[in-house]
């Protein structure tokens, strides 16, 4: 069950990589059309450059007016076992049919269902337009049950074999089949329920509204706890994309007001009471410097060039786009108390900075949220606030090294460099004598995803593959058959963390083209055993 909910928090993430560039072209855009910032002459409607600008602002907006759309496609190329193009094909005409079943449903029987379908589709009403049609705002959570309901659909009946009559119905069309009528009494069951889900979504709201820096707390301990489980995407979704704060979402809801919040001189706080559950990016750009100093200091001295070579690039990663689990994965396993520490740093950091009044898109890192987002739009009303931000951020960047120093040092914990076997850079040769028989490099094209391949035990140990942003998630069929961590190490990966046959592998941000490659292999008939994918390598 387990490995099945990470595989689908994985497959949230396909969609979600869509955000960090659309939101940066909005955030630009709109920061762009202030006077405060540009100047009044520019501003003016009949100026060129608004214009133009106007024009590239409504382009970014593409991705956040549609995300309910968005998921439901995204979703099949993570969580389809094969052929993840008419996967999504399938889930397309499913999603629309069910929101027109909804639509002719609320039409016709409207008062049976208590529900108004002759109101307009706006915030507050229950109702939302989805591709040109007036349906129940369902928002993303919507989106993700359909998705997968016809997803599994397709993996069950997509290459089930037809009587040669019926040949013309087999494939996409036979799922597509099979899903309209499955679509009319979720449709119905949508339209009974989900005004109930609603009114537990507003409690929701409420209570979280009031609960201020201790549910600020919470949120942020989970979102950091549950890192290494890949089960995080489940925390954070529900409030930057979902209504659990805000209906549709935190990010959409602080990019649409953005411009009015940047020209108002009332506290952001006020402006934006919810905002303290979309900071939990701080820790990302704050903690990671100080952790990673901690373990560069508690190096021995003639190791620090190497250690440097492994923290800068991570943290630097952790900086400016937000990923941190390159970093966090290099003591995670040797001390997992330390993450446990860790993740209580970000949760009192956050908390105590909502408490000072700092609130905003912070899910990210300096590139993609903190500048183009906050800061630059921010600047001219609420620089205060920044500056506040700024000194709690840098504070506790000092707590988390002498925090992390001292444990470190305490406890003799052997983070890289203390120990030359956790940083001794492996060759081709090295792994070689190890295992005994010829490998693939990592260097090469598809060499590190052949290693990967072959350290899982071949394609025909393989039940599935998937992806979040740096990790492989992967379902085997035998763990036992699997190579132990060092030999994923040695190909460049991270970390292992394994879980019954469920086994991620994190890998870094080029993790995609990796998975392309490794179900490239997979598909090839040389690599469906270990032993014949040796000699194919060799």
């Amino acid at each position: 069950m387990l490995s099945q909910i990470q595989r689908f928090g994985g497959a949230m993430f396909t969609p979600v990589l869509l955000f960090p560039f659309a939101g940066m072209i909005v955030g630009i855009a709109i920061m762009l059309q202030n006077p405060m910032f540009i100047g009044e002459s520019l501003t003016q409607p009949d100026s060129l450059f608004f214009q133009v600008i106007k024009i590239i602002e409504e382009g970014g907006w593409a991705v956040f007016r549609n995300m309910p759309l968005i998921f439901a496609v995204g979703l099949p190329l993570g969580l389809a076992k094969q052929a993840h193009g008419r996967a999504c094909l399938a889930v397309l005409i499913s999603f629309l049919t069910w929101n027109y079943f909804i639509g002719a449903m609320g039409t016709v029987w409207g008062d049976f269902f208590n529900v108004n379908f002759n109101s307009e589709p706006v915030a507050g009403s229950g109702l939302a337009m989805v591709a040109g049609i007036k349906t129940l705002d369902t928002s993303i959570i919507g989106a993700i049950v359909i998705s997968g309901l016809v997803t599994a659909l397709h993996n069950r009946f997509y290459d089930k074999a037809l009587p040669v009559f019926l040949g013309i119905f087999q494939g996409t069309s036979f799922v597509v089949i099979v899903a309209f009528f499955l679509m009319l009494p979720c449709a119905w069951l949508t339209l009974l329920c989900w005004p109930k889900v609603q009114g537990a979504i507003q409690s929701l709201q409420t209570f979280l509204s009031s609960a201020g820096a201790l549910g600020v707390w919470i949120y942020t301990l989970l979102e950091r706890l549950l890192i290494p489980t890949g089960l995080h995407h489940f925390v954070y979704g529900p409030f930057i994309f979902g209504p659990a704060v805000i209906e549709g979402g935190l990010q959409p809801y602080w990019i649409q007001h953005m411009s009015e919040f940047s020209q108002s001189a009332q506290p952001l706080k006020d402006l934006f009471p919810a905002g303290g559950f979309a900071m939990h990016g701080n820790s990302k750009v704050f903690g990671a410097p100080g952790i990673a100093l901690a373990i560069y200091y508690t190096a021995a001295p003639q190791n620090r060039v190497k250690v440097a070579g492994l923290l800068i690039p991570a943290t630097l990663t952790a900086i400016l786009v937000g990923i941190t689990e390159p970093l966090e994965f290099t003591f995670l396993f040797i001390a997992p108390f330390l993450f446990v520490i860790h993740a209580l740093l970000a949760a009192t950091m956050t908390a105590l900075m909502y408490l000072c009044g700092v609130v905003g898109m912070f899910g990210g890192g300096m590139l993609n949220e903190f500048l183009p987002l906050n800061w630059m739009p921010m600047f001219h009303n609420h620089a205060s606030v920044m500056f506040i931000q700024l000194g709690i951020g840098l504070s506790f960047t000092a707590i988390w090294f002498v925090v992390f120093r001292t444990l470190i040092l305490r406890f003799n914990l052997k983070t890289p460099g203390r120990d030359e076997s956790e940083i001794k850079l492996y060759s081709k040769a090295d792994y070689k004598a190890a295992q005994g028989q010829p490998l693939a490099s990592p260097e090469s094209k598809t060499g590190q995803a052949a290693g990967f391949l072959h350290a899982l035990g071949g394609a025909a140990n393989i039940e599935s593959v998937n992806n979040c942003a740096t990790r492989l998630r992967i379902t085997l069929i035998d763990m036992t058959k699997t190579q132990s961590d060092d030999v994923f190490k040695a190909l460049g990966a991270h970390g292992v963390v394994r879980r019954g046959n469920a086994i991620q592998v994190i890998v870094g941000l080029h993790v995609p083209l990796v998975r392309d490659q490794l179900e490239t292999l997979m598909k090839t008939p040389l690599t469906n055993e270990p032993s014949t994918m040796t000699e194919a390598l060799s």
